[in-house]
């Protein structure tokens, strides 16, 4: 009797051990289904364009990084247009799982450092007298009335993520026009 009223026990421990297990598994399930939201990385000295080797410190204008799925570290672009070129082609299929880009409103245009934002919730201004690394570039901005204040004093057309377009950032031949290489 002893016996059995042992093995009795020995079950429901046994249940409860794996209810615990399962319940463990769940709320690492949940944990994994949200991952925590990637933080931008800031440039240093010797952070470097994915697409071309430029020192983005080296560089005026606003800059650009994306978070691939898998990756280690994000890809960082020395220039928006090269942020939206490599987003907008056909064959891009890696997994983005975020996109920022430099608040040009609070980051100093010849050496802008920080002030990173979401590329997707930012405005921006194509086609201003301002350029970046690589000349004609893509103003981004945190707020509207900076996006407008900056379109004013320079020049170009307001669009927000969705707006911008392949046609619009195209770098076929932008190195010919490069007087800087």
């Amino acid at each position: 009797m002893s016996y059995t009223c042992f093995c009795g026990h020995r079950r429901q421990l046994l249940g409860l051990a794996a209810l615990a297990a399962l319940g463990g598994l769940a709320a690492c399930g949940e944990r994994a289904g949200k991952a925590p939201a990637l933080q931008p990385i800031e440039i240093d000295a010797a952070t470097a364009c994915e697409l071309d080797g430029m020192l983005l410190a080296d560089y005026p204008g606003p800059k650009a990084q994306i978070h691939y799925a898998g990756a280690g570290a994000p890809v960082f672009l020395c220039d928006t247009v090269e942020l939206f070129n490599l987003l907008l082609r056909p064959e891009q299929v890696r997994k983005v799982l975020a996109v920022y880009v430099q608040d040009m409103g609070q980051a100093d245009w010849q050496q802008p450092r920080g002030h990173w934002i979401d590329a997707s919730s930012a405005f921006y201004v194509l086609g201003s007298k301002r350029h970046g690394s690589m000349g004609p570039t893509i103003a981004s901005f945190a707020q509207e009335p900076d996006a407008k204040k900056f379109a004013e004093r320079w020049g170009g057309k307001l669009l927000r993520y969705a707006e911008v377009k392949p046609e619009m950032v195209d770098l076929s031949g932008g190195a010919l026009h490069d007087s800087k290489m």
